[in-house]
């Protein structure tokens, strides 16, 4: 017979009602840290890795490290599929068929729009979505954007409101050091999107890749999309037309540079904020439901970023007018 728990209404929800309990008690000795917005990401060295005559010095940031871990995650989540399909399973199991049944649905959403093109725009449309989605993702992992090195700030806030009075003064060496104001904590980790060098980074391979297939769809007739003078001479009229039309062509190119950039940057950058927000107002359970929000945001966001990725790019394999024939 099935032996029934003495506890009503399960274990999990007393363990559960508990730390809720423990957090509003505990947040009374120990208040949460205001937040610091800042969007330039923060230097992890002191010294920088280098240096570039006319760019100029290159730090360690924090963000930088959330997407060379982002990128360590998808490499072993790639390693982990090979080993899984090299067993010869009929039916992969776990992660390996979730990301099955991933890769599937969006390969068929590809080759509906691409057609024959779907083989070489898919692996940019998956690579994107993956690593926006596991750099967004990060941003859930407890710790994130909120372990790291205390540093002085003109910006700060007091020590003490940072970490208690007897380990402040062991941290800084004094008693009265633990008084001093103007002290930041600077995570180790921060989500990668919230800096607008990895967004933009994405938004200019996006965008250079889009051109670089639609070239090797069309050739050299592919800018004629963009600069159009065949029928300059012949049908003038028409012919001003389809030059203006090729430089709104043009503008629009780089229109999604900045679309690319701030859409992403901005979603993530306004979530991380709200998270901040919620856990210094109510530090207790609250931040739970802007966590889940965050989750799905994190998603949809790389699925944006990828799945219009990929429309540029089949609509730059798509034949464009531009001869006399379209006019007659």
């Amino acid at each position: 017979m099935e032996t029934k728990s003495k506890w009503r209404w399960g274990v999990n929800r007393w363990i559960l009602l508990a730390c809720i309990i423990a957090g509003i008690f505990g947040a009374k000795y120990f208040p949460p840290i205001q937040p610091h917005i800042q969007v330039a990401p923060e230097n992890l060295t002191h010294d920088p890795l280098f240096t570039l005559p006319v760019i100029g010095s290159f730090y360690l940031t924090n963000t930088m490290l959330a997407i060379f871990l982002a990128d360590i995650l998808v490499l072993l989540l790639g390693w982990k599929i090979k080993k899984d399909l090299e067993k010869g399973d009929l039916v992969p199991r776990g992660i390996t068929g979730a990301v099955e049944t991933v890769f599937e649905y969006l390969y068929n959403m590809t080759e509906s729009t691409a057609g024959k093109w779907a083989k070489t725009i898919f692996p940019y449309f998956m690579t994107i979505f993956l690593v926006v989605l596991v750099a967004n993702w990060m941003e859930l992992i407890p710790g994130v954007d909120s372990i790291g090195v205390i540093e002085e700030s003109p910006h700060g806030y007091p020590l003490l409101t940072l970490i208690p009075g007897a380990v402040a003064a062991l941290v800084k060496g004094g008693s009265g050091a633990a008084h001093e104001g103007g002290y930041l904590i600077t995570p180790y980790i921060r989500a990668a999107a919230t800096d607008l060098n990895f967004t933009a980074a994405l938004a200019v391979i996006s965008v250079v890749m889009t051109q670089v297939i639609g070239v090797h769809a069309h050739g050299v007739d592919y800018f004629t999309k963009f600069i159009n003078v065949k029928t300059f001479w012949s049908k003038p009229f028409f012919g001003v037309m389809d030059f203006f039309v090729g430089l709104l062509e043009l503008i629009s190119e780089f229109s999604k540079l900045l679309s690319f950039t701030f859409r992403l940057f901005g979603n993530v950058f306004a979530g991380s904020v709200l998270l901040f927000v919620i856990g210094a107002m109510v530090p207790v359970f609250a931040q739970s439901f802007i966590v889940l929000f965050e989750f799905f945001i994190g998603m949809i966001q790389a699925l944006v970023f990828g799945m219009l990725t990929m429309i540029f790019m089949s609509m730059a394999t798509q034949s464009h007018g531009g001869s006399e024939e379209d006019h007659a």
